[in-house]
């Protein structure tokens, strides 16, 4: 199947970036600055990503990605925290150059956490030689996705539970915090399963040791997951999580395609972001349109 065009990026500039609350390990609503960074196509393919869109064919030129950092911080607040994400992998050194450390770390010196997104097949020395370029803590989210044991080799990420759970150990090993992804009706999964397998996710990216898991409802297909599951979805992660350093989020991000009903969209939204900031779990939005299922 041809892909579609990809959107028009420019490697001097982030291709998005934005402020916003999030809550800590220490139970405060921090303010996180968020870039996307302009870079090379991830070399994973995964069925489900869209990320490919915003990013570029060749690798950026030294000094792009920390001219793309100087120019998103300058149109921020001044934040605590801040997520570099790239479409892909930071520590792929053909989307993120590594004679660049140097100069990104040097922006970062005021951040108390950075956070990287990374496949784990790419934890290895070069987390560490970043890691000890910060004054920070440095924090690493890795896709898992699925732990359902057909689904996620079909998905093309090229990885097992077993390599999603030994890069954990090397990062815990080397006090570097794990931020887990994980889908909410991944692909090839049916609506009836999807709370089901999130739970399951959200178990093993626990044992695994992450202290943040972040649920994704999965975008782009003609079968999207409703807000019902994402909401019991995320009541079951945010019941999970053992104490304040250990989080469950919901992506908010393009909320309203996985609902249909205009009545109890807005409650149900705000009901969301509150268990994201709060990490408590308030009761049920009730609605006589949709009797809360869709």
């Amino acid at each position: 199947m041809r892909r579609a065009s990809r959107n028009p990026v420019d490697p001097s500039r982030p291709y998005l970036f934005f402020a916003e609350g999030e809550r800590s390990g220490e139970g405060e609503i921090v303010s996180v600055n968020t870039l996307f960074l302009t870079n090379r196509e991830c070399p994973w393919r995964c069925v489900m990503c869209d990320l490919w869109k915003n990013t570029l064919t060749e690798t950026v030129p030294i000094g792009a990605i920390p001219t793309q950092i100087e120019y998103g911080l300058a149109q921020l607040p001044p934040s605590r925290h801040i997520k570099l994400y790239n479409s892909g992998s930071f520590f792929d050194c053909r989307a993120i150059p590594v004679p660049d450390y140097p100069a990104i770390a040097a922006q970062l010196q005021s951040f108390e956490r950075v956070i990287v997104e990374s496949h784990p097949a790419l934890i290895g020395e070069d987390c560490l030689r970043f890691r000890d370029m910060l004054p920070g803590r440095l924090e690493i989210a890795m896709g898992l996705e699925t732990v359902h044991p057909e689904i996620l080799p079909r998905l093309n990420k090229h990885m097992t539970l077993s390599q999603f759970a030994g890069a954990a150990a090397r990062l815990r090993t080397n006090a570097i915090d794990l931020r887990a992804f994980i889908l909410v009706k991944p692909p090839f999964l049916e609506e009836a399963e999807a709370v089901h397998w999130a739970a399951r996710s959200l178990d093993f990216a626990f044992e695994c040791g992450a202290t943040v898991a972040t649920l994704i409802p999965t975008r782009g297909s003609d079968k999207p997951p409703s807000i019902a599951a994402l909401e019991a979805s995320l009541e079951y992660g945010v019941g999970k999580a053992s104490g304040p350093a250990q989080r469950v989020f919901a992506d908010l991000w393009d909320l309203e395609q996985f609902s249909t009903c205009p009545v109890c969209f807005e409650a149900r939204s705000a009901r969301l972001k509150q268990m994201n900031l709060q990490q408590v779990i308030p009761n049920r939005v009730g609605c006589q349109a949709c009797q809360g299922r869709s």
